[in-house]
């Protein structure tokens, strides 16, 4: 995990993001190993402060225009599936959360985890 925001860089939000791995990668028919394994689970959860421009109508008759800077933190999980043997990636998923506060993206985390997870496994074309 990365990020400069405490609430969102803790033990407790670490812990959330690998019971909705495990919960996920199981509902998916993989099992955890304890020995050796075909594919190593890594992933990387962050966040980052972000600001949307908004313009509005200034003045009584419309003259000109208001711009309105609105902050809010966007929150990013990079999950990837790589092959034990050769480190090589088998498949990534990428979550992005925009909130506007790191509690509302922490309460997110199951939803980040499964949302990733519903295009896995890839399809054969």
């Amino acid at each position: 995990m990365n990020g400069k925001n405490p609430a969102l860089n803790s033990e407790l939000v670490k812990q959330r993001i690998e019971a909705a791995l495990a919960r996920d990668l199981t509902a998916k028919g993989l099992t955890p190993a304890s020995g050796r394994s075909d594919l190593n689970v890594r992933y990387h959860f962050g966040s980052a402060r972000k600001a949307q421009v908004e313009r509005y109508p200034a003045g009584w008759r419309g003259w000109g225009t208001r711009v309105v800077r609105v902050p809010y933190i966007e929150g990013t999980l990079v999950i990837d599936l790589r092959d034990a043997t050769t480190r090589s990636l088998v498949w990534r998923a990428v979550a992005r959360q925009d909130k506007s506060d790191a509690a509302k993206i922490e309460g997110k985390l199951d939803a980040m985890v499964r949302k990733s997870f519903d295009k896995y496994p890839p399809q054969q074309k």
